[in-house]
């Protein structure tokens, strides 16, 4: 299936319902009085985060969402029914904007959260409404407000813990096929991920973590070039970023550092905070190098980035060092969620005192 993360959709909220003019007409009872009922509400529509659903393309094919309107009232004092409200369901992650203004009008982060999107229209009253000691056969009534209308622009990011950052071929399906049970498109040619791909990492019955990848990201990619721009604002949300270089690349006079450079300019093009968020270094393909080139590459970089975050030398395809990767990760992100109040010390006090420089 396709990968979908923007829709522009209409909804369109339930009129209220008119109130009626009725008299009332019995035997034996002249002059019975006004008895026209009020009108019934119209349907409001509701999103609803749904951990079901993991891409927007239902609204390709649906894109007019219109609640039920409320019924008009009736004679005997009898009030319309309201319309049936609307939920639409949509993938948790969702963000809502206004197409026109761009105003954010709300986000859906966790299962079954709901946000009103369109409020239905108030219903009319009946001509009994109106009767007083001066109106004593009222034929006013007032007709229902009509529902709101609007258009909206739906726009779904990935919900992860990790996300994996780098040029195309860099390794990023790879690991994550090594370290996880998702299992996107692996092959040797460049832009080989086109949708991004989530897996889920488990160390332990409790012990889990969600990792992002996207497609490679290259230099001009802040200008409309190649895919990964596109899907950048997958890696919002995510608590860490791991930026993957392969170390052993075809050309042996390309410049690694010099790619770092490229993407941290693209990070910086692209907005938000992204260019400041944590970020690890991940050598890929260790197991094509003998040791003392491998080591000569690593410094050779280092001094050229004078990088001091963590550093990591790994192999996506036959899993040397992600062991151990994968064990600071979660240590680092429990470590986050403790100076954040997600979590408590007491779930795991020896994490709570782990940095990730020690793992240089």
């Amino acid at each position: 299936m396709k990968f979908v993360d923007e829709a522009f959709i209409r909804v369109e909220a339930g009129d209220g319902g008119s109130g009626c003019v009725s008299f009332r007409r019995e035997k034996y009872i002249p002059k019975g009085g006004p008895d026209g009922g009020d009108g019934g509400d119209g349907g409001s529509i509701f999103l609803v985060a749904d951990n079901n659903l993991n891409t927007l393309v239902d609204f390709r094919f649906q894109r007019i969402h219109r609640a039920e309107r409320g019924h008009n009232g009736m004679g005997k004092d009898m009030r319309g029914r309201s319309g049936a409200d609307l939920v639409v369901r949509v993938p948790v992650g969702t963000r809502v904007f206004d197409p026109e203004t761009n105003e954010s009008l709300g986000e859906l982060l966790e299962n079954g959260q709901r946000l009103l999107i369109a409020r239905g229209g108030f219903h009319g009253i009946g001509n009994a409404r109106y009767k007083s000691s001066t109106n004593r056969a009222p034929r006013q009534f007032s007709p229902g407000s009509p529902g709101e209308r609007r258009d909206l622009h739906l726009e779904l990011i990935l919900l992860a813990d990790v996300g994996l950052l780098g040029f195309p071929n860099a390794g990023k399906s790879s690991l994550i096929r090594q370290v996880s049970s998702a299992r996107p498109k692996v092959a040797d040619y460049p832009f080989t991920t086109l949708y991004p791909n989530l897996g889920v990492v488990r160390l332990g019955r409790s012990r889990s973590f969600v990792i992002a990848d996207i497609p490679g990201v290259i230099e001009g990619a802040a200008e409309g070039a190649g895919l990964g721009i596109q899907f950048l604002k997958h890696l919002a949300r995510t608590r860490l970023l791991l930026h993957l270089v392969d170390i052993a690349p075809f050309d042996e006079d390309q410049d690694l550092a010099g790619e770092v450079r490229k993407i941290e300019t693209e990070l910086a093009a692209f907005g938000g905070d992204l260019i400041d968020k944590e970020r690890w270094l991940v050598l890929n393909k260790c197991d094509r190098l003998p040791e003392d080139v491998m080591e000569a590459r690593r410094m050779q970089i280092l001094d050229t980035l004078g990088w001091q975050a963590p550093v990591y030398e790994v192999s996506a395809l036959t899993g040397a060092g992600t062991d151990r990767l994968m064990e600071d990760l979660m240590r680092r992100l429990e470590q986050i969620k403790l100076e954040s109040g997600e979590a408590t010390r007491a779930d795991d006090p020896e994490d709570a005192e782990w940095h990730p420089l020690d793992s240089q």
